[in-house]
């Protein structure tokens, strides 16, 4: 894919949805660091229905790590792998706590030290609440990336440097949105809706090339 069809491809979703977030509920840094670590193998829809009571109830690091592991796997019950998740988080406000001044560090090697934090988390951390241009690859993206023509590799974090590379600077700081909504509800994996597609004919994707020349 050459320079001008990816630049197309970003106008095109910039112009579809101009200021793209995430789907996860969040009001702190904080709130969107547990949030992430809860939403590993897991949909953004039962996060935010698990953290919007816990939340109420406690959204800083010390209300957290007060509640203790048995009452915090109270409110994430319903989310997969709950309990190695709930673990994490009591270490991670721990950590916050003794290391941090109870603030979530804006810095990817603090992020990655903190349990249940890897590369991926720390790249949303770092995109979504301080507006750093990294991008956090996750299956949508990798799909997209790939399928699209728009940055493809052979793993995650191979398609995480190509983006880096070739996104146009003035769409890095949104193309991780841009590209997991795309993902989530357009380029889904089984049967992508390019009928609705903004970039279907930027796309290279070649069984689609080759189903439109059919119904043509």
């Amino acid at each position: 894919m050459n320079k001008e069809k990816r630049s197309l491809i970003f106008s095109k979703l910039w112009e579809q949805n101009p200021n793209p977030t995430t789907e996860l509920v969040y009001n702190s840094p904080f709130e969107l660091l547990i949030s992430v670590i809860l939403s590993a193998q897991a949909t953004d829809v039962s996060v935010n229905k698990a953290t919007k009571p816990l939340f109420k109830f406690a959204n800083t690091p010390e209300a957290i790590h007060a509640l203790g592991l048995t009452k915090l796997k109270h409110y994430i019950k319903t989310i997969g792998l709950y309990n190695n998740k709930a673990k994490n988080i009591i270490e991670t406000c721990k950590a916050l706590i003794d290391e941090h001044d109870s603030e979530v560090p804006q810095d990817r090697e603090a992020l990655e030290k903190l349990p249940g934090v890897g590369r991926k988390t720390a790249n949303v951390i770092l995109n979504t609440a301080f507006g750093e241009p990294t991008i956090a690859v996750d299956t949508h993206i990798f799909r997209v990336s790939n399928r699209t023509g728009i940055a493809p590799g052979k793993n995650v974090l191979d398609v995480e440097k190509k983006l880096l590379k070739l996104v146009p600077d003035e769409f890095k700081k949104d193309a991780h949105h841009w590209l997991i909504l795309h993902g989530r509800y357009t380029c889904i994996a089984r049967t992508p809706r390019c009928a609705s597609c903004v970039i279907f004919d930027e796309c290279e994707w070649r069984p689609r090339f080759k189903q439109a020349e059919k119904d043509n």
